[in-house]
């Protein structure tokens, strides 16, 4: 049955707070079992047949709630950090032996910790601030696959021409802790890989069709901020259809705020870096980037005022209870944590914190779900081999990357072993939101959504 969650009865705001000083309430998703499958696997993004939904005077970001829900989870905000693997910064949060597949699911002794040595006897080392700071490891999809090595993950150190010591690195409580209190007071997914080995934004784009679009960095989108970021042709794909075109066709509304972004547009040229950025030039990771931003690859979307917003916004409209109904949040590069650039993992949790304060102080806490999690895991080591090769469109996943599960929704201290990949969140948005799963005919036709990290008790739906 589908209802819709009455704000009036929310007006108790959870607030669980650490001593980190994140606020948050876990929730997952109970995205496969209960929702209507589509139709198979479909093709890519690039190639799908799916009818464009005409976007032209739906309803826009500051509309609260456009229809119904499957569960109480009104709102979901998706805030996506860059460039870590699971073990590199859960690495020291899990206790159980490396390779042991342990089947309990309450906390870190439920999940495996990075192992002492990697497979050709290199010791991690200390990916502290200063660590992430000065090294980018190479991630480009060629790298990353001869580092996998077909699942033997014993390359990332030593044996390519990609491999450094440098690239098995794992967080100490000093910089990892508050995503590890976050993990202690909601759930997390220990097999949660990213959908495509190589860099961001061919990773990014799953969030928005659940399938393969390019490889690696190959486009940016033409969209503002193209000449200040990393030469590369520009790509604009129109007639295609993406989950939030599918949300604003049933009534539902979808923003995505990105840092940065209103004084990229208002610049003549690119404008200047802001003052706190370690790098102190005018391109990422001090500025907006377009490539981080996956809807504006699609003509419909591409700087459109309706759904793309400056993050300075996103408090405001938190507060108010006026956040779209699904929400994705950019941080600049010096927030979300990319390594290297003098980039400091501190400031990324701290950036996440505050988007957890806000909407623990809002209206919407009792309702909304926050996913974090990293569009992937930027070359680092991972001791757990990906899924075989996906038989929707032949692309090779990459390394796992954390997903924790935050709000009043997730089961608590929780440890979920589903595979998953950025698709699941995509399944789960259709199921909760438009009741029918895999209606974009790719990876969301066939993958597990978020399921195993609900409660079923406080989503009132039976247990899987």
């Amino acid at each position: 049955m589908r209802f819709r969650f009455s704000f009036a009865a929310a007006q108790a705001a959870l607030a669980l707070t650490v001593g980190s000083g994140f606020v948050g309430a876990s929730l997952g998703c109970h995205g496969d079992d209960v929702g209507t499958g589509g139709s198979g696997g479909g093709g890519g993004a690039t190639t799908s047949t799916a009818t464009s939904v005409t976007t032209t005077g739906a309803s826009t970001a500051s509309s609260s709630t456009g229809g119904f829900t499957t569960t109480q989870i009104t709102h979901v905000i998706v805030i996506v950090q860059e460039n870590h693997t699971f073990d590199s910064y859960f690495g020291n949060y899990c206790k159980a032996t490396a390779g042991t597949a342990p089947s309990c699911n309450d906390g870190p002794a439920c999940c495996e910790a990075a192992p002492a040595l990697d497979p050709s006897g290199q010791a991690p080392m200390v990916l502290d601030d200063t660590a992430n700071a000065a090294f980018d490891p190479n991630h480009q999809q060629a790298c990353e696959l001869g580092e996998i090595d077909g699942g033997l993950m014993d390359k990332f150190t030593s044996g390519t021409m990609c491999s450094s010591p440098k690239n098995f690195a794992v967080a100490p409580a000093s910089v990892a802790q508050p995503y590890w209190d976050l993990a202690a007071q909601g759930a997390i997914a220990d097999r949660y890989f990213q959908p495509i080995a190589g860099q961001s934004s061919s990773n990014d784009m799953y969030f928005a069709v659940a399938g393969y679009v390019f490889t690696d960095n190959q486009f940016k989108p033409n969209s503002s901020g193209k000449g200040c970021t990393l030469p590369a042709p520009t790509q604009s794909y129109t007639g295609e259809t993406t989950i939030a075109d599918l949300l604003i066709q049933a009534g539902h509304s979808f923003a995505f705020y990105a840092e940065g972004y209103q004084a990229m547009k208002a610049a003549a040229l690119c404008p200047l870096p802001p003052a706190d950025c370690p790098l102190h030039l005018p391109t990422t990771p001090c500025n907006y980037d377009p490539s981080d931003v996956p809807f504006e690859y699609y003509a419909q979307f591409a700087d459109n005022p309706m759904y793309m917003l400056d993050y300075g916004a996103l408090a405001g409209d938190i507060a108010s209870g006026q956040l779209a109904e699904v929400t994705f949040v950019k941080g600049l590069g010096y927030h979300n944590e990319h390594p290297g650039y003098g980039t400091r993992v501190s400031d990324g949790t701290k950036f996440v914190d505050g988007i957890l304060q806000e909407v623990a102080a809002s209206p919407l806490a009792s309702s909304t779900l926050v996913l974090v999690t990293w569009d992937e895991g930027g070359g680092y080591f991972d001791h757990v081999g990906p899924p075989p090769t996906s038989t929707v469109d032949t692309q090779p996943y990459g390394t796992r990357v954390p997903l924790i599960a935050v709000g009043p929704f997730a089961k608590k201290n929780f440890v979920s072993h589903e595979v998953m990949e950025h698709s699941s969140i995509v399944r789960f948005i259709e199921w909760n939101f438009l009741g029918k799963t895999g209606q974009l005919g790719a990876r969301d036709a066939a993958v597990k959504g978020l399921a195993s990290l609900l409660d079923p008790a406080k989503t009132l739906l039976p247990p899987d």
